[in-house]
């Protein structure tokens, strides 16, 4: 029979907030593979648990030519514990090849759920928090920086993003030239450590705010885009998407129903138009 790989959430700061299942895990696992050794022995220490099994590194540098042989100790039966420096493995961390080469070969993968930098800052930021979208890190420079932000400015989601504490100035610079000076932000700095901070406000306060300075782990939550509201369209234009959904084979009475829904007016008022536009063709 094949094995089991287990994704491990690590606490984020509080080594408290460690989910209990951890450390079975950790004294259980045949294989932990870790991102940085000299850190899983420092949470190991502080949760009291001896490693059961062997330990390997699992990093970015090594992400490629390790995952085949964790998928052989997995194909032999190996139950193989995956954990980061902090947080969910393979979100914004190494771990997606392994669980995609684990998926693969129809190796079971399961998870002990554990703590997220995106959902504690989404919860502490006070923005909209029933729709959002992760982005990650953004690039290093200045010009792909814009780029990947303008792909998004009209996103109506609330957007998390990770961020290092040197970039975070010229970051949130550029999000206030992209988004809007005004657009509501949180930056959530060393979440759930000691000098934790949630800092809100419009963008352009914030970006003010960081040309100061500012240290540790970094997750900023930016307001999802505004809502422009139904577009005014004009007769013209109502008849024109009524006629090409008819073209594509719906019937009128429905094409109309959809192209109000759209618009965001009475079915009467794309009625009335249509109507208008035949008796003027004809």
């Amino acid at each position: 029979m094949t094995g089991t790989l287990v994704l491990a959430g690590t606490p984020i700061g509080d080594v408290a907030d460690a989910p209990p299942r951890l450390s079975t895990e950790l004294a259980e696992a045949d294989v932990i593979a870790a991102e940085d050794t000299r850190r899983l022995r420092r949470l190991t220490q502080a949760l009291g648990v001896t490693p059961g099994g062997r330990v390997v590194s699992y990093f970015e540098g090594n992400e490629s030519a390790r995952t085949p042989e964790l998928v052989e100790e997995l194909r032999g039966g190996a139950r193989v514990l995956l954990v980061t420096d902090a947080g969910m493995p393979s979100v914004s961390d190494p771990g997606y090849r392994l669980v995609a080469a684990a998926v693969e070969h129809d190796i079971k993968v399961t998870a002990v759920p554990g703590p997220s930098a995106v959902l504690t800052a989404l919860a502490l930021s006070g923005l909209p928090v029933d729709r959002f979208c992760f982005e990650g890190f953004l690039p290093r420079k200045g010009g792909e920086r814009l780029s990947r932000l303008r792909e998004v400015a009209e996103e109506r989601r609330t957007l998390v993003y990770f961020e290092a504490p040197h970039r975070l100035d010229d970051t949130l610079a550029a999000m206030a030239e992209v988004f809007g000076a005004d657009r509501r932000a949180a930056v959530c700095r060393e979440l759930t450590k000691t000098y934790e901070e949630v800092k809100r406000g419009p963008l352009a306060d914030l970006a003010a705010w960081a040309a100061e300075g500012v240290r540790g782990e970094i997750t900023v939550v930016v307001e999802g885009a505004p809502d422009s509201g139904p577009e005014e369209l004009d007769a013209a234009e109502l008849v024109r998407r009524v006629r090409i959904r008819e073209e594509a084979g719906e019937r009128r009475k429905e094409a109309i129903a959809a192209v109000a829904a759209e618009a965001g007016l009475p079915k009467r008022v794309v009625f009335d138009a249509v109507v208008e536009a035949k008796r003027s063709a004809g």
